[in-house]
């Protein structure tokens, strides 16, 4: 028997030409959607991976929130915020490892703002400080403070380091001038006419709320240089709408403080020094009313300890606090802080060391025990060149 006869192969039909096809262009197109599935998945992750790396660069700077964690009132519970060196560490070593192109400014800006509230918390809680660092939120405070409700912002006038400017920068923002420029010298501390209600003008509640929700700021400068900026305006050059200071408050201090009491010179800054050291001072300070905030510590202007602030400039730091406390308010955008005359923030260690050369250790020693809160909670050098 030859070999099996070759089966006929049978031919195929149309139709299961057309399933294959079908079938072929099916596959061809389940391949490509999963080619494009895993390049949308792909896309996907590195939106989670940018996010996160985002929210950790945002977390890191939580300082640099309006207000959030940060808002501390004498009526509310303090939060506890630490700010550990590992933590600034971990902070910088994330702008390296983002990789972003941050200016110096931009990095350590918020550092050293957060220093200096963690500083002001610590000096706060310190119980051998407590005389020197807490006070009432009086009616005296909340006058100091003023309020600029369009942009929810709170102010507390430190007198002699720079508040006429910024009294400018709120007197604007409230829309009653239209620039800075534009705001004639004596409508800036005329409080009937300048559009900057003081805090204590309003009930209770809206203080709360406004000491619990607003952005709070104030400047601070060297205690000493302070002084010695208060004894030149008022007793010195003492303007002509002021004759109070060097007719009434001058007498007053020299008839209580000078030493020789032949003398007929104007007050000289050792009785100044000797009247501000005086344990006993309070009694010439209520018949001078008001007009001691020229002089009087940041403790009992601002009260630090209770309200918690957003942002405490430093007149010695002022070009780069300003711009800084603008952006952090919101108002950069808005307006600009005036321009800072070459060298004027600068702290004059010579200019001190002239004015305190007549003025007896003992003086100079009870001087700084009531100014210590001040030196402590805003991190100032203890002037120990004076005190030694």
């Amino acid at each position: 028997m030859l070999g099996a006869v070759p089966q006929k192969r049978e031919k195929e039909s149309p139709h299961s030409k057309r399933i294959k096809v079908i079938w072929l262009i099916s596959d061809i197109m389940h391949q490509r959607w999963l080619l494009l599935a895993a390049c949308f998945w792909v896309i996907f992750m590195f939106m989670v991976a940018s996010k996160f790396i985002t929210l950790t660069f945002k977390d890191s700077e939580v300082y640099g929130a309006k207000q959030g964690p940060l808002v501390l009132t004498a009526i509310t519970e303090v939060e506890k915020i630490q700010v550990t060196k590992e933590k600034k560490r971990e902070f910088l070593g994330e702008l390296q490892t983002i990789g972003r192109s941050l200016s110096e400014d931009l990095v350590h800006q918020p550092l050293i703002h957060m220093e200096r509230l963690e500083l002001l918390r610590n000096v706060c809680q310190d119980t051998s400080l407590k005389n020197l660092t807490h006070t009432t939120v009086s009616k005296f405070v909340l006058d100091r403070i003023f309020v600029c409700d369009k942009h929810k912002i709170l102010f507390c006038q430190t007198p002699k380091v720079g508040n006429t400017q910024w009294k400018k920068v709120l007197i604007a923002l409230n829309g009653v001038y239209p620039s800075i420029d534009e705001i004639p010298q004596n409508i800036v501390h005329d409080h009937e006419k300048n559009g900057l209600p003081r805090l204590s003008s309003f009930s209770d509640s809206e203080i709360q709320n406004r000491l619990k929700l607003y952005f709070k700021f104030f400047i601070v400068r060297d205690p000493f240089e302070r002084l010695i900026s208060a004894f030149k305006d008022k007793f010195v050059h003492n303007p002509r709408f002021e004759p109070w200071y060097r007719h009434e408050i001058a007498p007053g201090i020299i008839r209580k403080y000078r030493k020789n009491r032949i003398e007929t010179r104007g007050l000289q800054f050792e009785d100044f020094v000797r009247y501000l050291g005086d344990p006993n001072h309070r009694w010439l300070d209520l018949q001078f009313g008001d007009h001691i905030i020229h002089w009087v510590t940041y403790v009992e202007l601002c009260a630090p300890c209770e309200i918690t602030y957003s942002v405490i400039g430093h007149h010695e730091t002022l070009e780069k606090d300003a711009p800084y406390i603008l952006k952090e308010a919101g108002i950069d955008h808005l307006v600009s802080y005036p321009t800072i005359p070459p060298g004027i923030t600068a702290y004059n260690k010579t200019k001190v060391e002239r004015y305190f050369s007549g003025v007896s250790k003992r003086d100079i020693r009870r001087l700084y025990a009531r100014f210590e809160g001040d030196f402590n909670l805003f991190g100032y050098q203890v002037p120990t060149f004076l005190l030694n």
